[in-house]
């Protein structure tokens, strides 16, 4: 894009709007950008994009990849969508999804969205039986060794993927627990062909899990539905037959996110 040209487009777009949209097409794109594609996509200057930038990543709101050069979401900027997703609104119907899922499946049911270190419960409903397990919304839990979170490191670039399985974070929770790299990969690819994740035992004794994908409009992952129940109730083999279930509140939960 020609210098003139990208001022002229600059001068169309408000000052006070511009810092806005530079957040919204990070987040759009769900992948670490390069001030040259915001340069490209926006049609601002290159010392306004690098100031904006300078600003947010000041700020919280966006920060720097392992390159150093591209910039993804910030800890506040992460935190504004999990308030968004639980505003008041969106959060009364999701709890109408969860309720139905978990009086079908007779087990807790959550919902899950990642963050940096593992992933978080953003919403759940209990199981009605008295021998329950309990992981209340907030907790976080580690990517490797549970349903949601295998079912998220399943949908990462390639090489996010393997920047994750070589940071040593492969931290056994019961002894079960997927602590090989390689075993790992190997699951997660299955993963990734199957669209749903297991959990058997392996973040904690006596606990099974499965988990399916919740998807945005472009089909990337925003988080994880799963029902998790006492090995007492259920093995893995018996979760199975709440699969279709599961992917119908999936269905609907993503279509929340297009309303």
């Amino acid at each position: 894009m020609a210098e003139t040209e990208t001022q002229d487009k600059e001068t169309h777009i408000p000052t006070n709007l511009r810092l806005l949209l530079i957040l919204e097409e990070v987040a759009r794109r769900g992948v670490s950008v390069k001030p040259s594609d915001l340069i490209e996509a926006l049609g601002l200057a290159k010392p306004t994009i690098h100031r904006l930038l300078q600003t947010a990543e000041a700020e919280g709101f966006l920060q720097r990849d392992l390159d150093g050069r591209s910039y993804g979401p910030g800890h506040r900027l992460r935190r504004l969508s999990v308030n968004t997703m639980s505003s008041e609104h969106l959060r009364t119907a999701r709890l109408a999804i969860l309720r139905s899922v978990a009086e079908t499946v007779g087990e807790t049911c959550n919902l899950a969205i990642p963050d940096r270190e593992g992933m978080i419960y953003l919403d759940r409903v209990e199981t009605k039986w008295p021998l329950r397990i309990q992981l209340p919304v907030g907790t976080q839990v580690p990517f490797h060794c549970t349903a949601s979170g295998k079912m998220y490191l399943s949908t990462l670039r390639q090489k996010k993927l393997d920047g994750f399985l070589s940071a040593g974070h492969l931290q056994p929770q019961t002894e079960r627990s997927l602590t090989d790299p390689k075993a790992l990969r190997a699951e997660i690819q299955r993963i990734s062909e199957n669209s749903y994740s297991t959990d058997d035992e392996e973040f904690m004794t006596g606990m099974t899990a499965l988990a399916v994908p919740v998807q945005d409009g472009q089909g990337r992952l925003v988080g994880t539905l799963s029902v998790h129940a006492p090995t007492q109730r259920h093995d893995v083999n018996s979760l199975m037959s709440f699969l279709g279930i599961l992917q119908k509140g999936a269905n609907e939960l993503s279509a929340l996110l297009t309303e």
